[in-house]
């Protein structure tokens, strides 16, 4: 056999030694060891210069940990930035502030202009103010809308930068997921704030006395949620604040005009149930966090009656909608379009809203401002229009002449 070499000695047995991890060269220094017994001239001496390359390269061939190349994050567990829309298209150090101001959720600047819009145009009749002087406060209230709603959830989430983290929807807020430092937080928060009392200087100069009384109410609303189960309300006034706007910012001095302060009193009521009304669909998006976080909401208190509770208010929101209407003497269009759209599309909502859905209540949540405040704005648009234009006392002539001849 070939046990011995040619000169007729025993062979010496080497090992060729393999500490890289190639596959290759381990596949390759097996077939060799198990080939060097039938044959002599296979078997590699350490000190070969076979055996030095192969060591050689394989300290030159590092061990390399398996890495998945995409690896996809759960939104449930991990933040994952906004990858459509406007926020997605800004400068990556700019998507914490602008998701600090809801800048990708605009539902509640809507909801915040509404009520400024009603005041403006349930006052308009009253002030005789022309289209464009009512188009150019409207957009002034918009603006402000849009910055001081911005202030409100900035406040809050500095507010609630502890509670946020346990609560599904909102962990992943800037400052609860850590985007965004509280100081840098209060330093934004301060300029948005000077921006608003900025829109505020426009209007004419009693809108200021108005309007600085409602700051306090914006600051409390995040402690309310701690202290009563009804932090709604609380929200309701800070929210409802420019259903009395609208009648100073067209030169109606409340103080010295009995019929708009009331009719300021009774549309700011019935913005208050407004709000209460969909910020307690909105509370049932959250029901099951707040009672492991510890926050209080009306939904929590109401959970076995909401939609009793939603009625009610619902009831007392188109009521005082009409009470307001009636101190400014308004005509039948306000009362068929406003009152009665706010009617049928709170009627739908409260029918059709699902409490236990997450996502039907956040679809009612959005739609319902549009539905229900749209609705309302287009019937004071008309009967502006209606009085604006002297259709009402057309008809009334008409009627009289027509009693007369009759007579």
């Amino acid at each position: 056999m070939f046990s011995r070499s040619l000169h007729g000695r025993a062979a010496p047995r080497f090992k060729v030694i393999v500490t890289g991890p190639c596959r290759r060269l381990s596949s390759l220094a097996h077939n060799a060891s198990a080939q060097r017994k039938s044959s002599p001239l296979l078997s590699i001496p350490r000190s070969h210069p076979i055996s030095l390359q192969i060591r050689h390269n394989s300290l030159q061939s590092p061990v390399k940990p398996l890495q998945a190349e995409h690896v996809e994050k759960n939104p449930a567990t991990h933040y994952i930035p906004p990858q459509t829309g406007l926020i997605a298209s800004l400068p990556k150090s700019w998507i914490p502030y602008a998701e600090l101001v809801r800048l990708d959720k605009p539902t509640g600047t809507y909801y915040l202009f509404f009520p400024t819009l009603f005041s403006t145009l349930l006052a308009a009749p009253m002030a005789g103010a022309a289209p464009l002087q009512v188009l150019g406060i409207s957009a002034l209230f918009f603006s402000g809308a849009l910055i001081m709603r911005g202030a409100g959830c900035a406040i809050n989430d500095l507010w609630d930068r502890n509670l946020d983290p346990h609560v599904e929807r909102t962990k992943f807020r800037p400052i609860a997921r850590g985007a965004l430092s509280p100081p840098k937080a209060v330093l934004f928060t301060g300029s948005q704030l000077l921006a608003g009392l900025a829109v505020l200087l426009s209007f004419p100069t009693q809108c200021l006395w108005y309007g600085i009384p409602s700051l306090p109410i914006v600051v409390a609303y995040p402690l309310a949620k701690r202290v009563t189960n009804y932090p709604q309300a609380v929200l309701g006034l800070a929210f409802s604040w420019g259903a009395i706007m609208g009648f100073p910012a067209l030169g109606v001095d409340l103080l010295a005009n009995q019929d708009a302060l009331m009719a300021a009193g009774a549309l700011y009521s019935s913005c208050i149930a407004w709000t209460v009304l969909y910020d307690m669909i909105y509370a049932h998006m959250d029901i099951k966090d707040d009672v492991k976080a510890g926050i209080k909401s009306i939904a929590l208190r109401h959970e076995h009656n909401t939609k009793a509770v939603l009625g009610g208010l619902a009831v007392t929101q188109v009521s005082l909608l009409a009470a307001a209407g009636v101190a400014v003497g308004a005509g039948p269009v306000f009362f068929a379009g406003s009152c009665g759209s706010a009617a049928l599309s709170l009627g739908l909502m409260i029918w059709k809203v699902q409490l236990k859905n997450v996502k039907n209540c956040w679809w009612w949540f959005r739609n319902g401002c549009l539905l229900t405040g749209g609705g309302i704005s287009l019937g004071l648009l008309a009967e502006y229009a209606m009085q604006y234009l002297g259709l009402y006392d057309t008809a009334e002539s008409r009627s009289t002449e027509a009693v007369a001849m009759q007579q």
